[in-house]
């Protein structure tokens, strides 16, 4: 039931990370894929590995007119949309005292405008394919607050509120709306070259490890497919289990 054959995906932060895996696993899955971000040079290396079950375009999410610009060309080259994987996404670790208004509002740009964005640009195309899906890339700290975070975590948790407004909106078009969110990943975002302990730290997951791209790859297309048909609205959370509690040393 995740088999994607004849179903064309948009992943947006394709470049690298999470959204090159999940833009590599959806594609393995059977799906043409267009694969946007702003890193365009990495995109040409996921170009070659695809080759022509892909489409690569410079994509700025906060901007609508790069939306349908990249839409229009993707359509035109695969013939429908059916899935949106709204993944590009930034983080800024920052204590709210010490953070600038610009900073904050271009966060929220990318990590809420962003995918409202996005959910627009491919309704109508989704609608003239007879229904699809949309998955949004939340994060952990839209349920959980973390020091630092209060740019991140709060454009996350209203990217959550929009994953349940448009679920409610878009089921009477056969288009379910989902969020993933992620816990600690092994990416250049979450792993820094700044923070040396990073990895260590955030290995301290019930699971005993930090999750890999691969791991939320897995989750995306569980929720794009038809393996998830009867799932709308709703939050899968992809962290080790590091949120419902902590591995403490013996006493």
């Amino acid at each position: 039931m995740t088999d994607l054959t004849g179903r064309v995906a948009i992943v947006t932060g394709a470049a690298r990370g999470q959204g090159r895996a999940i833009a590599l696993r959806l594609a393995a899955a059977g799906a043409a894929v267009i694969a946007g971000d702003v890193l365009t040079d990495d995109l040409a290396t996921l170009a070659g590995e695809l080759g022509d079950s892909v489409l690569t375009g410079e994509l700025d999410i906060r901007d609508r007119s790069s939306w349908d610009a990249l839409i229009e060309r993707g359509v035109g080259t695969f013939g429908r949309l059916d899935i949106l994987a709204n993944n590009a996404g930034v983080l800024r670790v920052v204590p709210l005292v010490e953070e600038t208004a610009e900073a904050f509002e271009n966060i929220w740009r990318v990590n809420c405008l962003g995918a409202f964005h996005g959910i627009q640009a491919v309704v109508p195309h989704m609608r003239a394919a007879g229904g699809g899906s949309i998955v949004n890339t939340a994060s952990t700290a839209a349920k959980w607050s973390y020091n630092g975070h209060g740019a991140y975590a709060s454009s996350k948790w209203a990217n959550l509120g929009l994953t349940k407004a448009a679920a409610f909106e878009l089921a009477q078009y056969r288009i379910r709306v989902n969020a993933v969110l992620p816990g600690p990943i092994d990416t250049p975002m979450v792993l820094p070259d700044n923070d040396p302990v990073a990895r260590e730290r955030l290995s301290n997951t019930l699971l005993g490890r930090i999750g890999t791209p691969e791991d939320i790859a897995e989750a995306v297309l569980y929720l794009a497919s038809d393996a998830s048909s009867f799932v709308t609205g709703t939050e899968l959370v992809v962290d080790g289990g590091q949120t419902i509690g902590k591995v403490l040393p013996p006493t």
